[in-house]
């Protein structure tokens, strides 16, 4: 055997067992990192390799980082406690009310964000929301589950909301405006159809009725941190507060709106999304007095370094022929007809998911994909398919996702104990389910894409 193939293999192996078990709470980004360097200074990985890899993963890498710098200012602007007030308004003492508002929540931060800062965003609310409610931890993990599963899963729909899903999108050279118009339909159905599973695993879990706020969220932030003599913005009731959110937020789905827009007339998308956290920077520092320079410490910057860092591993592993081997499992399926396909494609990514993280498991299979000389159509259902795959199939263990990992740590943060048991038991029964639901919703609705 090569020796390039053991080096490639075992560094990657130990570097996902490091990641999975994180020692001392050990971020994602050194054992990827250290990873990489040595399969950089042995040579499996060349220069010419991580030129392309700067290619494939530099825009969708600024893209992302961008829509979380924008998660990073809601939170200095408050949006956080006002959420979780109007989440408790909106709920109206109703523990089942409640979780259908939060699965709203959880899936539009993701589509005007991405799956990362969706839960950089939604977990703290959720903290915030069960603490002030008193509500016992058996209570509190039933929301605190199923809203960032379906956070993240949110990701399917558009590509955007992904990091891994924009590079891969680079790869096959496929907008992202034809990634949404065939992916949001069929997987908002899907999202639709995990939101109810859920609901019916865990509604024996939740409080019928929900006990009285202890304090005003809302008002004992806007009290400690909006002081006139400060300088800051005057927003003293609460129907000014929820104006100025409802300005930001606006503000937020326009520029996502945009990069739909750039990509349909094949605008870098990243243009688009560093001018949106720049404008929302500067209007920032203009009402609250806030010199930007704090974002370069609360953004996650790792996330560069661990996508650029798993990547470098993928490589190689394709070049000691991981993706050759792909290539000769996949062959013989495609051939038996596309339906078959494209399930043993998400079956396939969801497996590889769950054991190596979706980010390199999708970028092989996206990888073996463009070697396997298909058919325009064949190709784009396939790869659809993986994305179900690497966005919900992922879910099945708690460490499936860099999401899924971020949630855990803030849940550590928080003293929050969240069991493997409490998690497989919605996950083992839901995540099979709901990938089986949308990849038939997804041939279908390609059927009748292609066809009109």
């Amino acid at each position: 055997m090569d020796i390039h193939i053991i080096i490639s293999v075992l560094v990657f192996l130990m570097t996902t067992i490091v990641i999975f078990w994180r020692p001392r709470g050990m971020s994602e980004a050194w054992p990827a990192a250290i990873g990489a360097t040595i399969i950089l200074l042995t040579g499996v990985v060349s220069r010419a390799d991580i030129l392309d890899i700067l290619q494939k993963i530099g825009g969708a890498s600024i893209t992302i980082i961008s829509t979380i710098v924008m998660a990073v200012i809601l939170e200095s602007f408050g949006f956080f406690h006002w959420s979780a007030a109007r989440l408790a308004s909106a709920a109206k003492g109703s523990g089942y009310r409640l979780y259908w508002y939060i699965q709203l929540l959880c899936f539009l931060m993701t589509l005007l964000f991405n799956n990362d800062g969706s839960i950089l965003i939604t977990t703290p609310i959720l903290i915030l929301l069960l603490k002030n409610l008193q509500l016992k931890p058996p209570h509190q993990i039933p929301y605190l589950l199923t809203g960032a599963l379906i956070a993240t899963a949110s990701s399917t729909p558009i590509g955007v909301s992904n990091i891994v899903n924009l590079i891969a999108l680079k790869i096959l050279h496929l907008t992202l405006y034809m990634q949404t118009a065939m992916m949001f339909i069929p997987t908002a159905l899907g999202l639709l159809f995990m939101s109810w599973l859920m609901y019916i695993l865990v509604k024996r879990k939740l409080p019928k009725r929900l006990p009285n706020s202890a304090y005003d969220i809302e008002q004992m932030f806007f009290t400690k941190n909006f002081h006139p003599l400060k300088g800051h913005l005057v927003v003293e009731t609460k129907r000014q507060r929820t104006k100025f959110m409802l300005k930001i937020l606006l503000f937020v789905f326009l520029m996502r709106s945009s990069l739909f827009i750039a990509s349909f007339f094949s605008i870098p998308i990243e243009f688009v999304a560093v001018l949106g956290s720049l404008i929302l920077l500067i209007w920032r520092w203009y009402y609250l007095r806030t010199k930007p320079i704090d974002i370069l410490k609360k953004t996650p910057w790792h996330i560069f370094i661990f996508a650029f860092s798993m990547y470098v591993l993928i490589y190689g592993l394709h070049n000691s022929g991981l993706t050759e081997l792909l290539v000769k499992m996949c062959e013989p399926i495609v051939q038996q007809g596309l339906f078959e396909a494209s399930f043993i494609m998400g079956g396939l990514i969801s497996v590889l998911s769950n054991l190596f993280n979706n980010h390199p498991a999708l970028l092989v299979g996206t990888i073996a994909l463009t070697e396997m000389n298909l058919d325009s159509f064949t190709l784009q259902t396939m790869y659809l398919a993986s994305i179900i795959g690497s966005d919900v199939g992922s879910l099945l263990l708690p460490i499936g996702t860099l999401a899924s990992l971020i949630w855990m740590h803030i849940l550590k943060q928080h003293r929050i104990k969240v069991k493997w048991k409490d998690y497989l038991s919605v996950s083992l029964i839901v995540i099979p389910i709901t990938v089986i639901v949308m990849l038939f919703l997804l041939y279908n609705w390609l059927q009748l894409f292609f066809a009109s």
